[in-house]
C-alpha cells in the first residue's frame, strides 16, 4: 500500500548549455544532460569534477553562469530552491535529534500545512521499512536506518526528482552494500527520477540505469554501467571505472573485422567495432581480469592475444582474487586479476609467465596516445621495437639458463 501511495512519476531534468564559474576556475563548462522521467541517473567522478556543483545547480543552491535548467519541461532556473519539485538527501542525515522518527518525516508536511501529516509520514516509513521505529530518536538508530529515515522525509513529499549526494558515504562497506540494493529496490517503487552523485565506482555501477562519467566540469562518457565498463571510451574513463591495461601503439592492419596495432615489439588484435580509432597513433586496452596466466608459452590461436615472456613482480591477494603485477619487456608492468579458484596464488612471487585473452575482450580508445600519462604501463619515450626485442632476447636467454 505504501509503495502505491508514492507510485507518482518523475519528471524529465535537462541542462541546456549549463556553464559555472567561480572566480579563478570554471567548475562545468557546456553541460548539455537530459535524464528522462523515471530513471536512476548517476554522476560519477573524482572530487573537483563539477559533480556536487551539478546538483546543487539543480537543487537551486547555486545559480548557473548561462545556460537552462528545466523539470518536467518548466524552466526553474531562476526559481528559488522551495520552488522546485526537489528534494536532497545528503550524506550527512540532518536529522532533528530532539524529534522522535515520526516526527522528523512529518516535520516538512506539518509546515506546509498538509493534512494529514502523520499518515503520509508513516506510509513514507512504511515504504523504508522503519514504521516500527516511529516513536523513537534518531539517536536510538543505526547509520543505515538514520539514512533511510532521511530518504523517507525527501520521498514523503513526493518530490519529481529526488537529488542524492553522497548518501552511503557514512556507512561502513556492508552496510553500504546493502543500502545501495534497497535504494534501487525503493526507487523502482516510488518511480521518481533520482540523480546520485557519487565518487563511489561500484555504487554507481550497482544503483544507477545510467551514469555519466564526469572529468573537469565536463561528461567524459555515458551509458549504461555494463557498457562503460566493456567498452571504455577515453583513458580516464577506462581507469576510473576499474582498471585497464593500455597499450599506445601504431595502426599496421585495419582490414575486415580486425585492428592490429604494432606494440612494444609484438602485434595485438581488437575487433574494429570496439575501436574508437583505427589508423595512424591509437591506444588499445584490455581489463586485468580478462587477462590469463601461463606457465609456459601457449600455442598460437586464432582469435587470441599472447604476450611474453614477463616477470610476476607483485602478488597482492585481495580475497576472491589475486593481483598479479607482470613485468614485460617493451610494454611496461601489466596488471593481471585471477580469482581464487583455488587455495594460495597461482604463480609465484619471481615466476615467467606469458599472457593471455580472447581478442573479442579488447578495446580501443578515442585518446590520442601523446595526451595520456600512465607510467609504468606505457613503452617509454626511448623505448622502440629493437629495444623491446632486446629486452625479450635476454628474459627468455635468462629463462634457458633457469
Amino acid at each position: 500500500m505504501a509503495q502505491q501511495a508514492f507510485a507518482e512519476s518523475g519528471a524529465d531534468l535537462e541542462l541546456s548549455g549549463i556553464t559555472k564559474r567561480f572566480p579563478g576556475f570554471t567548475a562545468i563548462e557546456e553541460l548539455d544532460l537530459t535524464i528522462p522521467a523515471g530513471s536512476f541517473f548517476a554522476l560519477l567522478g573524482p572530487s573537483g569534477c563539477g559533480k556536487t556543483t551539478t546538483l546543487r545547480l539543480v537543487a537551486g543552491l547555486e545559480e548557473p553562469t548561462s545556460g537552462r535548467i528545466l523539470i518536467g519541461g518548466k524552466d526553474v532556473t531562476a526559481s528559488k530552491p522551495y520552488q522546485r519539485p526537489v528534494n536532497t538527501v545528503f550524506q550527512s542525515y540532518a536529522l532533528f535529534p530532539h524529534m522522535t522518527v515520526l516526527e522528523n518525516v512529518a516535520f516538512g508536511l506539518k509546515r506546509r500545512g498538509i493534512r494529514d501529516a502523520a499518515g503520509r509520514a508513516h506510509e513514507a516509513l512504511r515504504l523504508v521499512e522503519l514504521d516500527h521505529v516511529s516513536g523513537r530518536k534518531p539517536a536510538q538508530l543505526s547509520g543505515g536506518q538514520q539514512q533511510r529515515v532521511a530518504l523517507a522525509r525527501a520521498v514523503v513529499n513526493r518530490p519529481a526528482l529526488l537529488l542524492l549526494d553522497e548518501p552511503l558515504g557514512a556507512l561502513d562497506l556492508k552496510l553500504r552494500r546493502q543500502m545501495q540494493l534497497e535504494l534501487k529496490s525503493i526507487q523502482s517503487d516510488v518511480g521518481l527520477t533520482f540523480l546520485h552523485v557519487t565518487h563511489d565506482q561500484e555504487e554507481a555501477m550497482t544503483m544507477a540505469d545510467t551514469v555519466a562519467v564526469m572529468n573537469k566540469g565536463r561528461i567524459e562518457q555515458m551509458g549504461a554501467p555494463q557498457e562503460l565498463y566493456e567498452l571504455p571510451a577515453t583513458a580516464f574513463v577506462a581507469n576510473f571505472l576499474g582498471q585497464s591495461n593500455l597499450f599506445p601503439g601504431e595502426a599496421v592492419s585495419s582490414s575486415g573485422d580486425l585492428l592490429v596495432v604494432g606494440t612494444g615489439g609484438t602485434r595485438l588484435s581488437v575487433p574494429r567495432e570496439r575501436a574508437q580509432r583505427h589508423s595512424g597513433e591509437v591506444v588499445i586496452g584490455v581489463r586485468p581480469e580478462k587477462i590469463l596466466l601461463h606457465s609456459e608459452e601457449p600455442d598460437a590461436v586464432a582469435g587470441q592475444n599472447v604476450l611474453g615472456p614477463g616477470r610476476v613482480v607483485d602478488v597482492s591477494f585481495s580475497g576472491v582474487s589475486t593481483q598479479y603485477q607482470v613485468a614485460v619487456p617493451g610494454l611496461g608492468t601489466l596488471v593481471v586479476f585471477s580469482q581464487n579458484l583455488v587455495y594460495g596464488s597461482v604463480v609465484s612471487l619471481g615466476a615467467v609467465v606469458w599472457l593471455s585473452w580472447g581478442v573479442e575482450h579488447g578495446f580501443g580508445l578515442a585518446d590520442d596516445p601523446a595526451s595520456i600519462e600512465q607510467p609504468g604501463r606505457f613503452v617509454d619515450d626511448t623505448d622502440t621495437s629493437a629495444i623491446a626485442l632486446q629486452q625479450r632476447a635476454a628474459l627468455e636467454a635468462e629463462l634457458d639458463e633457469a
